[in-house]
């Protein structure tokens, strides 16, 4: 049976999202619009998909298609990622793919944080991304407080790879949607693949199961298959 949580954010913190400046095309997402803990989001607490918890975490990697997007507003912003630590922890070690919709058009743009720190977006030039591309990401502790994050474009044929340090717990590792805005655009529904965890399946550690809620459902996170390693995040409303 899954387990399913949904909390409602204090109305006052939830306002502060609101207040979020656009930024213009082609630009990073808004400055200051992390992809943060769990019990930081506000909105409702965005967060979709799976998170194993537990102890000792060393790795988490899944692979997506990348959505074709709709922007119901300038407002829409989110992300599909992989990370170590966030559920119950107060940092995140994480990597994957935004889309902006600032500009009033989706705009795609890898990136990787280490939370508390802000997020490093990608140069687009560089590291392009589009609807339609197979994205795979990886965040692996490496030992003294060192991950190594990797994120490929394998449509693309780039892969970008990163060492970081963070004193951390790695309490929880997870397969996730995001939105810091709390609000969705129309993504339609998203398929994480090949999700393991410590090098098993992600199923196998009985993770707890995610629905993002603003006062409402915005999207449903369907049930693990394939043996644990796949399953489905569906739009339903920004």
């Amino acid at each position: 049976m899954r387990r399913f949580l949904t909390r409602v954010a204090p109305v006052a913190v939830a306002a502060l999202a609101l207040a979020a400046p656009a930024v213009p095309a082609g630009a990073a997402a808004a400055p200051g619009l992390s992809f943060r803990p769990l019990h930081y989001n506000i909105n409702g607490y965005n967060w979709g998909g799976y998170a194993a918890t537990g102890s000792g975490f060393t790795s988490v990697s899944a692979a997506w298609t990348e959505a074709n997007a709709t922007c119901n507003s300038t407002d829409d912003l989110y992300a599909p990622w992989v990370g170590i630590d966030g559920y119950g922890s107060s940092t995140v070690e994480q990597t994957g793919v935004a889309t902006d919709c600032s500009s009033g058009s989706p705009v795609h743009q890898a990136w990787y944080e280490m939370y508390p720190a802000n997020p490093v977006y990608l140069s687009r030039s560089s590291y392009p991304v589009s609807a339609g591309d197979h994205i795979t990401a990886s965040v692996t502790y490496a030992g003294s407080s060192k991950y190594t994050l990797k994120l490929t474009d394998s449509s693309r044929g780039w892969t970008y790879t990163t060492s970081k340090s963070l004193s951390s717990q790695r309490a929880s590792a997870e397969v996730i949607i995001e939105s810091p805005t709390g609000a969705y655009p129309n993504f339609g529904t998203l398929n994480f693949t090949s999700a393991t965890v410590n090098g098993s399946s992600l199923g196998s550690f009985g993770p707890v199961a995610l629905d993002p809620s603003n006062g409402a459902y915005e999207a449903r996170t369907g049930a693990l298959g394939s043996g644990g390693t796949s399953f489905s995040e569906t739009y339903l409303r920004e």
